[in-house]
């Protein structure tokens, strides 16, 4: 039992240098990050803000639910909603698959590396409190994002389109904290 911490360590710490491969570079506090590697960084953040009591199986999901994404581009696949939606489900798939392969290599029991997959496909979202709390970080951060970085005008219409959705999949857990407030995500 004394291995968990050190192979819960590991396994994030094989997360985060697959991902600070990713070739596209975004700005954090003035230096240029691997986008994949801080979205990593940032979900794990958020979920010790919300869940701190997470699960391993939560800790990794949160962390690895975007690993090596820039291998599968969004234009490999049709145009409109159902190329989308076909990409979004290989890409669940895909990360799944990675992180079994990590989880596996260090050590992770099947049981573990099967309910890490099963969050990171999103299955049972509303009805499995774990899921819920993946989709409550993500819709999360994204709000707070959202809301920081894009212009007032763009962000109004956006948000008047998207949010509706996004406020559906939003566990109670979160709701009271994101709220709109003159268009913008606070």
């Amino acid at each position: 039992m004394n291995d968990q911490p050190d192979r819960l360590r590991h396994v994030l710490e094989a997360i985060d240098a697959a991902n600070a491969k990713d070739p596209h570079l975004v700005e954090e506090e003035g230096r240029q990050v691997p986008a994949e590697w801080l979205y990593g960084q940032r979900m794990g953040a958020t979920l010790a803000d919300l869940v701190p009591e997470a699960s391993e199986a939560l800790t990794i999901a949160a962390r690895g639910q975007h690993i090596e994404r820039w291998t599968s581009l969004r234009t490999a696949y049709p145009a409109g909603r159902m190329g989308y939606l076909r990409w979004r489900t290989d890409l669940k798939a895909y990360h799944a698959q990675r992180l079994a392969e990590l989880m596996a290599e260090h050590g992770f029991d099947q049981e573990t590396i099967d309910r890490v997959g099963a969050l990171v496909r999103k299955e049972r979202l509303k009805q499995d409190a774990e899921v819920q709390a993946l989709e409550d970080v993500v819709m999360t951060w994204s709000a707070w994002s959202f809301s920081c970085t894009t212009s007032p005008t763009s962000q109004r219409s956006t948000m008047i389109t998207r949010w509706p959705t996004s406020w559906r999949r939003l566990g109670a857990r979160c709701r009271p904290g994101v709220t709109l407030r003159r268009g913008r995500v606070a």
